[in-house]
């Protein structure tokens, strides 16, 4: 089953992109996990997209018709270059910051998203980084248990926090039972618009969304680990000779 993730939704962001995949989205019925920041501070971002006064009307609405809405950071302003323990990146809001500041960010991305009507049970940080101190500041701050991010063939249950694969930045097939494809609308062009329509005609059927998963205790397998192993290695080696 396939499952679509939207990072970097915010009061700064291409309307134009974002108005057409949910068109997209909604023409054959998928329900994607959106990433909302609540507090975007990202130069990248501020000064490349207008401020956007519907924004929050809008992530309401996305909400109403049953899009999961995840924290996905506080200001999506990198502080470290850690990559923590889903290492995809080494820069990070959360990884390698104390505990208390995390506990502060995620205290204030929850405020703000209740503040506009907003619930959550989900969290991915900016760039995939975190580590066992967000979990912790998670755990401490929230109800959120459930992490979208880390390699592995379907869904697990670690400690008191179930992980929701996330393998891949565009659509293809994949030899998993649960795949996440992640994709920012912001940087989207033509053609992934139309690779990622013509698969939505073929493979429509075997979409899930957040609220039909199964969340069971189960626990990362020695073929979870064995994935999550080979990704990280071959992404190494790959790094060596950029």
């Amino acid at each position: 089953m396939y499952l679509i993730r939207l990072d970097d939704a915010s009061e700064y962001m291409d309307v134009e992109k974002w108005n057409r995949i949910e068109k997209l989205l909604d023409r054959y019925s998928i329900k994607p996990i959106v990433g909302v920041i609540p507090n975007n501070q990202d130069k990248e971002l501020v000064n490349s997209y207008s401020f956007d006064p519907e924004f929050w009307y809008k992530a309401k609405s996305w909400q109403e018709k049953k899009w999961a809405i995840a924290l996905h950071g506080y200001t999506h302003v990198y502080s470290t270059s850690k990559g923590g323990i889903n290492p995809i990146n080494f820069q990070s809001e959360f990884a390698g910051v104390p505990l208390e500041e995390q506990k502060r960010k995620i205290s204030k991305g929850i405020k703000v998203f209740r503040n506009y009507g907003i619930e959550t049970k989900i969290f991915f940080a900016p760039s995939h980084t975190f580590d066992h101190n967000t979990l912790r500041a998670l755990k401490l701050t929230s109800h959120i248990r459930i992490i979208s991010d880390t390699i592995a063939n379907d869904i697990y249950k670690r400690k008191e926090f179930h992980f929701i694969p996330q393998q891949s930045g565009s659509v293809r097939r994949l030899p998993f039972k649960l795949t996440t494809f992640c994709y920012h609308p912001n940087n989207m062009n033509e053609e992934d618009f139309i690779l990622l329509e013509n698969f939505f005609e073929k493979h429509k059927s075997e979409f899930t969304c957040f609220h039909k998963l199964n969340f069971a205790d189960r626990k990362a397998t020695i073929y979870d680990k064995f994935l999550k192993k080979a990704y990280f290695s071959i992404r190494s080696i790959r790094n060596m000779f950029r």
